[in-house]
């Protein structure tokens, strides 16, 4: 299958996931389930590139194994965090706002978000699975270490700030258990990088030079649109202690943090 018709049954799977996730909230009123969905949705459209793809079957198999297995761990995760708990805060927000036509603004507000989920998949899936012949050994080894790094570093950062959550005696505190010492956002600095693990699979191949668009996009989504600025404003609002935890500790790469402003 050619890369145009790979991209347009893509079109139609995202555009079928999400009006199944807003026929989710429809009966349950629960429109954070739809971040799972987008993880599963994305992983899946590696899988269904490889599938699609005309290049060798050892880089086809890769592909669909990196992409697979990061969105079902990730949406695992987003799955347990938001079933059957309240509406995640950011969603209800939209709902009370929207009013008595929120149902419809929120079908096409998921929709919306399909068209970063397609950026995200024909720009960091498509060149690997359309490229003519295999990455060398030191691309394969290179994607391989990056992929394991920011699986395992975002797997480790998403335990630390569940167990931070679950102690009762941290309730309205700041979590600096772990990689939250060191970056404010540390899940999505591994999931920036996360993006970055197809660059070395396409670069060498026609059109590689899109797989730099995944990480690009991942970062503007998350630093500029609906991550870090929606977060952190209610975080500061909401917790004391957060706007000096936003002075001294990196937004998103880890670093030392800066010392503690001295008490007047």
């Amino acid at each position: 299958m050619n890369v145009a018709m790979a991209f347009l049954l893509s079109v139609l799977v995202v555009v079928g996931a999400k009006t199944g996730a807003w026929l989710w909230q429809l009966r349950n009123r629960n429109a954070g389930m739809v971040d799972a969905i987008w993880a599963y949705t994305l992983g899946s459209l590696a899988v269904l590139y490889a599938l699609c793809g005309t290049a060798p079957p050892g880089v086809r198999i890769l592909l669909a194994l990196m992409g697979g297995a990061w969105g079902l761990r990730l949406g695992l995760h987003l799955w347990r965090r938001n079933h059957g708990r309240p509406e995640d805060w950011r969603y209800a927000q939209l709902r009370a706002e929207w009013g008595a036509r929120a149902d419809v603004k929120m079908f096409w507000f998921f929709q919306f978000q399909n068209v970063f989920t397609l950026l995200l998949s024909a720009s960091a899936f498509a060149p690997v699975a359309y490229r003519a012949d295999m990455p060398s050994a030191a691309a394969l080894l290179l994607a391989i270490a990056l992929w394991v790094t920011s699986v395992v570093g975002e797997g480790v950062a998403d335990r630390q700030m569940e167990r931070f959550r679950a102690d009762p005696a941290q309730r309205g505190q700041v979590c600096r258990d772990g990689w939250w010492r060191y970056s404010r956002h540390p899940n999505y600095f591994f999931e920036c990088l996360h993006w970055l693990a197809y660059v070395p699979l396409a670069l060498g191949a026609p059109w590689g030079w899109l797989a730099l668009g995944a990480p690009a996009v991942m970062a503007f989504l998350l630093l500029r649109l609906s991550g870090v600025p929606l977060l952190e404003a209610e975080m500061v609002r909401r917790k004391p202690g957060y706007a000096e935890y936003v002075r001294t500790t990196s937004a998103l790469i880890p670093w030392p943090p800066k010392d503690p402003k001295p008490a007047p």
